[in-house]
């Protein structure tokens, strides 16, 4: 065997042997952390047992305390169901909590108060209804939870007398609250829906009141992540005409104008007059030195 091939065995040998003990260097270090964790403060927490819908009364079978460390609890969490379920009042969900999923204090009411529309909206926020249809309401794919925009289509008369049509972006990214009467964020199923109740401010509120009076409404569905807004321009016929061909018949082309000209006169051919013949012939006749002549008639 040559020598090289012994020095790289050697060398395999070794490295192998070093991977191996910085290995267990590595695990005996991860085990002693986890045990001091396990070994420190901890604390219990309380989670959803099953799953919670909106308007869903919370009870002592509905949820369930697990442990927690105790530097890690979020906050607005209850620490034991007793302290959830305190003897001022019932308490109700105020969104879908899903199983094992922690009870905060802003998913659910307090004690004594109903899941209502009021207890959802945001502090200083308003909710305004809009009426809609299965167009203008994105054919029903519109569901608590979701955001928005607002068009608004509406149309004006010009100096010149001409109605123009026009469509606005009035709102951008409003969340939507409730569909009809229906408040629940967990429902997926679509649904043509008669009315759309938004959470906006209290001028995006008169806004949108004057807004249905003077034109139509649309709902346009924004993506579930994308909550910032964006520069819009108005939108006018003039807009739609750039982007489809031209309709309009063409006017026949009117033929080449032609130039008179002036053509000679027109000479009068002169009549062919045929010369009659005489109706009486003269004759000659000589003898010696006379000569006569006799006018006879033709025949």
């Amino acid at each position: 065997m040559r020598a090289n091939s012994v020095i790289m065995i050697l060398l395999a040998v070794v490295f192998g042997v070093v991977a191996v003990v910085l290995a267990n260097v590595w695990l005996s270090s991860q085990r002693s952390q986890f045990a001091k964790a396990e070994a420190g403060p901890q604390n219990t927490i309380v989670v959803a047992a099953v799953a919670l819908r909106f308007g869903e009364t919370l009870s002592s079978d509905r949820l369930r305390e697990i442990p927690w460390p105790a530097d890690a609890v979020p906050q607005g969490a209850f620490r034991t169901r007793a302290e959830l379920l305190d003897d001022k009042g019932e308490r109700q969900a105020l969104t879908a909590i899903s199983a094992n999923e922690p009870i905060l204090d802003s998913k659910i009411t307090g004690p004594g108060q109903r899941a209502t529309l009021s207890a959802v909206l945001t502090q200083g926020m308003r909710a305004v209804s809009i009426r809609v249809n299965d167009v203008l309401g994105v054919a029903g794919f519109v569901l608590p939870g979701d955001r928005v925009d607002i068009l608004l289509t509406r149309k004006l008369r010009n100096s010149g007398g001409d109605e123009q049509a026009f469509v606005d972006v009035l709102l951008q990214s409003i969340k939507v609250l409730a569909i009809d009467q229906l408040a629940d964020e967990n429902r997926n199923n679509p649904t043509v829906v008669k009315s759309v109740t938004l959470e906006v401010s209290t001028k995006d509120a008169q806004k949108l009141t004057l807004a249905a009076d003077i034109g139509q409404l649309s709902l346009a569905l924004r993506q579930v992540a994308s909550n910032k807004g964006e520069n819009t321009d108005r939108v006018t016929l003039a807009d739609l005409a750039g982007g489809l061909p031209d309709i309009t018949p063409k006017e026949k082309p009117e033929p080449p104008l032609k130039l008179a000209v002036a053509e000679p006169p027109v000479r009068p051919v002169p009549a062919v007059i045929k010369p009659q013949k005489p109706r009486r012939a003269s004759i000659n006749v000589y003898r010696g030195t006379d000569h006569e002549v006799y006018e006879v008639p033709r025949r």
